[in-house]
């Protein structure tokens, strides 16, 4: 068995380093009826429930999990609280006129604020630190897109400080990378235990009065009518609820009613051996700033704080017919193009040991947007097509929706994202068609900026073509 194949036996970093069992709390044990019930266990299911509590605690709220709170993209990712948000400025300045873009940077910025501040309120320590983000350019073309970018931020938000140009010394200075020519920093990130948030939350969510119901699987969302509330069909029993919320991400489209509302699209992940401070010292990252690159096949990582290097990135193939299985989070072939990635980022890091190694499939609409939907008559709720930057818009999505619910008209349900309704996704085989093109043009455009030192125009159209 190969060092790779040792890592991805153990799983995941974030289930290996969370001090609490994982064991299931009791499934539901019948039918039910309650104000709201939400399907999904996250990061989106557990934000909305808390809030809902926070604004009226006599509600009674039920979370209905399939599997632990947490099993899903909550409990797997790169654990980046960011203020990226999925949606391009350029869409939604189309969709909803020249102020939507600016209103949800902001939006998303303090977010990120709400949400520090609601683990400190509710004693929740996901080992949280806000170093930032650090985005590295390390070709003449990421260079371009570097520039270009924080020149977007600062005709968007009016702000120098929300994204900062690096020279090649600035970054070199806080990132040992090779090969840097500059990048760009932000404030706007904290560096967290993703695992440790969610499991944190749903106790959150228990001490404010909430049920949690895992082991349960929802067969079937039911909306309601003039004459009936809506509903979820499990196994154990039907809920009947004022207003059922559905916050599944990549697991929408293992229902039949949004097979295609949602693509889900694996995102795999390594993990270092814990470093020393001399490894530490090449690389930097001393205040955990999140790092990444301007390449088109998106990397990311953080410095854990029990000092490890957590490193993912994108480029796992599409499934055929959306599916999702646990094998999917073990593709050997991904792991070695990841490891091959550090390795060339950080050539310190060649003779050091990756001890954990695991993935998961994250949640991409038709149109790359997220959106938050509620509609009255039929008491349906919904969120998500987060596409992998789910951790602090989930909390904003908790929010949103918990306003929404309660009747509260606020600057959150007069959000841009709020009511959006993506198309729906090709049927196969265009979509397993489309999507791995996709991810190959991406792929291509990354090796040819590198060899040409020119910006790829294939993989140019293909980010016009997705907004």
């Amino acid at each position: 068995m190969t060092s790779l194949e040792r890592a991805a036996a153990r799983g995941s970093l974030w289930d290996a380093t969370i001090d609490e069992d994982l064991k299931r709390r009791p499934g539901l044990a019948g039918a039910m009826n309650v104000d709201v019930c939400i399907v999904g266990g996250g990061f989106t299911g557990l934000w909305t429930a808390r809030e809902l509590l926070v604004r009226d605690p006599s509600l009674k709220v039920l979370v209905l999990e399939a599997h632990h709170c947490g099993f899903g993209a909550s409990g797997r990712n790169g654990g980046w609280a960011s203020a990226l948000f999925a949606t391009s400025d350029r869409l939604l300045e189309r969709e909803h006129g020249r102020d939507a873009p600016r209103s949800m940077r902001l939006a998303m910025q303090e977010a990120l604020s709400t949400l520090l501040t609601a683990l400190d309120d509710d004693g929740i320590d996901a080992d949280q630190q806000q170093g930032g983000t650090l985005t590295l350019a390390r070709t003449k073309p990421q260079l371009a897109r570097a520039i270009a970018d924080v020149a977007e931020s600062k005709n968007c938000t009016g702000n120098d400080d929300d994204l900062v140009l690096l020279s090649q010394a600035e970054a070199a200075a806080r990132c040992g990378a090779r090969d840097v020519l500059g990048g760009t920093w932000t404030p706007h990130c904290a560096a967290l235990h993703p695992l440790k948030l969610v499991r944190g939350l749903a106790r959150a969510v228990e001490a404010r009065g909430g049920r949690i119901a895992e082991g349960t699987t929802a067969l079937a969302i039911e909306p309601g009518t003039s004459t009936m509330k809506p509903s979820v069909r499990t196994a154990q029993g039907k809920v009947t609820a004022t207003v059922v919320v559905r916050a599944t991400e990549a697991w929408t489209s293992q229902m039949e009613s949004t097979k295609r509302a949602i693509v889900p699209l694996y995102s795999l992940m390594l993990a270092t051996q814990p470093l020393d401070e001399a490894t530490w010292a090449s690389i930097g990252l001393s205040d955990r700033a999140t790092v990444a690159d301007y390449r088109h096949l998106i990397i990311y990582g953080q410095r854990t704080a029990d000092g490890r290097l957590a490193f993912g990135g994108r480029g796992a193939p599409y499934h055929f017919g959306s599916r999702i299985d646990a094998s999917f989070d073990r593709d050997l072939s991904i792991f070695k193009a990841l490891h091959a990635a550090l390795v060339e980022l950080f050539p310190v890091l060649e003779p050091v040991n990756i001890d954990f190694a695991w993935g998961g499939p994250l949640g991409v609409a038709r149109d790359w947007s997220s959106a938050v939907t509620f509609d009255q008559r039929t008491g349906l709720a919904a969120a998500g097509g987060y596409v992998g930057d789910g951790v602090t818009t989930t909390h904003l999505a908790g929010k949103t929706l918990a306003d929404l619910i309660v009747g509260n008209d606020s600057p959150l349900t007069r959000l841009p994202w709020v009511g959006h309704v993506s198309p729906r996704w090709e049927p196969e085989p265009l979509r397993w068609l489309g999507v791995n093109a996709g991810l190959a043009v991406a792929a291509f455009g990354d090796r040819s900026e590198r060899l040409t030192g020119k910006p790829s125009r294939l993989a140019n159209t293909l980010h016009r073509l997705l907004g």
